[in-house]
This record gives C-alpha cells, structure tokens and sequence, in this order.
C-alpha cells in the first residue's frame, strides 16, 4: 500500500467479512484528510467492490476524532494539474478531471448496483461529506456532527455538496449548511434527511455491522434495480416514475428466486386459510 513514508501506516485499512467490504480511513493523526494516496487505494477498493461478486456491501468508516476533515491540501495531488493559469475554465476543468479522481470515484459510487454505507463516528466534514453523500445508506453515531467549511475561503464545495446535498436535503438545509456555513449535529442531520439513522455512541459499531450484514442478506438483483429505479424516479415525474418501476419489475418477476418464493408463499397463505 502507498504510505507518505515508509514508517508511516497504510491510510487506508480494508477487510473482508461476512459479505462485507468494510474500507477504514486510518489517518486518525490527520482527521483522516482525504490525501491522494488515501483516494488511490480507496479507488481501488470501490472497484474491488464493484467486481467481486461474493462481496454484497461495502462499509466507509473511519479511526480517531473525525471521520474526515476533508480534502488533505498539504499533500499535494499525486499527478499534475491542468495548466490553468488563473482561467476559469481550467479551474472548472480541474475539479472535473483532478481532485484526486473525487468525482470519478463519487459517480461510480453512485452507479454500482450494490449498498454502500458510511458510517460517521464524529465530525464529517468538507471532502468527507461529499463522499458520503455518494453512499447510499449514511449511519450518525450521536456524537457526528456535519459542516462545509468551504465558505471560510469564498468558494462552494465542488464534488457533490451543491449538487447531491440539494438532491437529497432540499434546498432549504443546503442554504443552511452552504450559505450559512452554519454546521449540524447528529439530530440536526436527521431532521435535515442528511442521515438515515443516529446511534448511541456505545452501541455504534455493533449496529452498524448489524445493519450492514441485513443488507448482505437481501436479494441482490433486487437492491441492483431498486437503486437505479430511485435514482431515476428522483429525476422523473410520477407517470414516467411508474414507468421505471414496471420495466424493473419485468425483469425481476421472471427471476427464478421470486418464483420460487412467491410460490411458497402463496401455499403457506393457503395452508393458513384452509
């Protein structure tokens, strides 16, 4: 694994278990701050993830006092930026192609057809809010906590804030956390749809596993098509909406396991009534 020195540990930790793909940021000395040798290896576990058949869930989580404080700006890119210049364009450019891959990486994220979920131990922040937004199931422990720190140097977050967090929480919180550069606290992330579920802090680690090896056991052409039917129902209007959910349906009613299943059950519904 690339490290910044050789006495220095892995930034990244990754383990199989049970189905699951657990990834953990281990920078805990640097807020785990998304360096580009951190995103290196975390792109290849997304990819590991993504092509590896036997694996059913991929859990982010992360060591030390914050999930992450965002992008590590200390430790350079890893590769060579644009000539920009001062020009606008090649900014825009930049944070298309660079970014240590931040927005290859979050759309391949969103387009695997398998759970990812991200668990926040602390403070989530910056580069590390917006990989989480591209997960698809975000767990608070009750001491998280979510902030964009951005508007402290004039700028907007670029790698999914705006965007994904307006998709999600409405433009309403994005004023709230972009605009205000105000932050939010684990109950505040709930009311805000940032968060799926807050956890008490001692029983954290165990729930999360506990709901990720729930996912593990669910029908997996079924969370494939459930994934890209919602991401396509969130764009369309009702009608087209239903549309999407029958062509899923089409597929997944000729799928020998829900014959199989569906056939049992209406036997045991039968027995009952008999």
């Amino acid at each position: 694994m690339t490290t910044d020195t050789t006495t220095e540990a892995p930034h990244l930790l990754t383990e199989e278990r049970d189905g699951i793909l657990i990834v953990t940021l281990n920078r805990p000395e640097k807020l785990n701050a998304l360096s580009w040798q951190l995103m290196e290896l975390f792109d290849e576990a997304v990819y590991h993830f993504r092509d590896t058949p036997e694996l059913k869930v991929m859990l982010i989580r992360a060591t030390g006092r914050y999930f992450s404080a965002g992008a590590d700006l200390k430790s350079g890119t890893g590769r060579k930026y644009i000539e920009q210049g001062r020009s606008a364009r090649g900014i825009r450019e930049n944070h298309r192609i660079n970014l240590n891959g931040m927005h290859r990486i979050y759309d391949e994220m969103e387009h695997i057809e398998k759970p990812i979920v991200v668990a926040h131990q602390a403070k989530c922040v910056g580069g590390g809010l917006e990989m989480s937004l591209s997960c698809d199931f975000r767990l608070a422990a009750k001491s998280a906590s979510y902030a964009f720190p951005e508007g402290l140097f004039g700028t907007l977050p670029a790698s999914n804030g705006v965007s994904r967090l307006t998709r999600l929480c409405g433009a309403h919180w994005a004023r709230w956390l972009i605009m205000a550069n105000k932050p939010a606290d684990a109950d505040m992330a709930l009311t805000m749809g940032l968060v799926h579920q807050v956890i008490a802090d001692e029983t954290f680690e165990d729930e999360v596993m506990d709901f990720c090896r729930h996912l593990a056991k669910q029908n997996g052409e079924q969370m494939g098509a459930a994934k890209v039917a919602i991401e396509l129902a969130a764009e369309l209007g009702p009608e087209m909406g239903r549309h999407v959910e029958r062509m899923a349906n089409s597929a997944l009613m000729l799928n020998p396991e829900y014959l199989e299943r569906m056939e049992a059950y209406v036997k045991n519904v039968g027995g009952k009534k008999g």
